[in-house]
């Protein structure tokens, strides 16, 4: 059944994917349906192999479903675009450019004015917590700053939804807990509408306003589990602990 958009800032319709594989096609999502409210965080979470970052490539417009299709803001996603900011695990910065020049790489892109560009990106850089390293280089900055030049990437051209896929992944548990506060702090201070991909339940729960739990073989949505818990969360408050049973349940089952 289609999903009606009418308040809805993305919206997945019935997606499925296909792929051709060497003994037949192989199912990598079925009939997926959900949609996100502007400014909602959703954590989307499942075991590996239950397509989490193929729904992702469809969302960001990498990757066309076989069928359905996603909408923003009531346009279907045909491509990726300035209204989609677009995070991944691997930074993926310019190691010849400098911290601000990374940032400000697709404001120049779309012909932005230098000056209105310097001060977008000074901006960005003192939301992210990096001013004062605009003139540094990807190598000589830690696995969680560099994220976070990812993270002031995305954000540059203002975009209506930011993806993020397993961002955090990579990156020590100290580390890991300070970028995800932080990146509560950026959303709260942008109101941004984020799809946050993740295998970690403990951060799906810590992050989301709702999470996705996607099942395997083929990928679908299983159940979405409304989080009602204020923040800052805690894995220690039983509540927390609650959710964590309730989708480790869920995905193990």
């Amino acid at each position: 059944m289609a999903i009606e958009t009418t308040a809805d800032r993305v919206a997945i319709d019935d997606v499925s994917m296909v792929y051709d594989g060497s003994n037949g096609p192989v199912e990598a999502l079925r009939e997926v349906s959900f949609a996100v409210d502007p400014g909602e965080f959703v954590t989307i979470v499942g075991p590996s192999g239950c397509g989490k970052t193929t729904l992702f490539r469809i969302i960001a417009g990498l990757q066309t479903p076989t069928e359905g299709e996603v909408r923003l803001d009531g346009d279907v996603i045909d491509g990726p675009g300035p209204d989609l900011g677009i995070v991944f695990q691997e930074y993926h910065l310019f190691p010849w450019r400098t911290v601000s020049g990374n940032v400000g790489f697709g404001l120049e892109q779309d012909g932005t004015p230098a000056p209105e560009r310097r001060e977008r990106v000074e901006q960005l850089l003192e939301t992210v917590g990096l001013d004062g390293f605009g003139d540094t280089h990807p190598k000589d900055l830690s696995g969680g700053m560099k994220q976070r030049v990812a993270l002031a990437r995305a954000l540059a051209p203002d975009p209506d939804l930011l993806l993020m896929d397993e961002p955090f992944g990579a990156v020590d548990a100290q580390t890991k807990a300070k970028l995800q506060e932080e990146l509560l702090d950026v959303w709260t201070e942008t109101g941004k509408t984020v799809l946050f991909v993740t295998h970690d339940i403990e951060e799906a729960i810590k992050l989301g306003d709702r999470v996705v739990v996607m099942d395997r073989e083929p990928g679908r949505v299983q159940e979405i589990v409304d989080i009602d818990l204020e923040r800052p969360r805690s894995r220690s408050d039983r509540a927390f602990g609650s959710y964590y049973e309730e989708l480790l349940g869920l995905i193990e089952y």
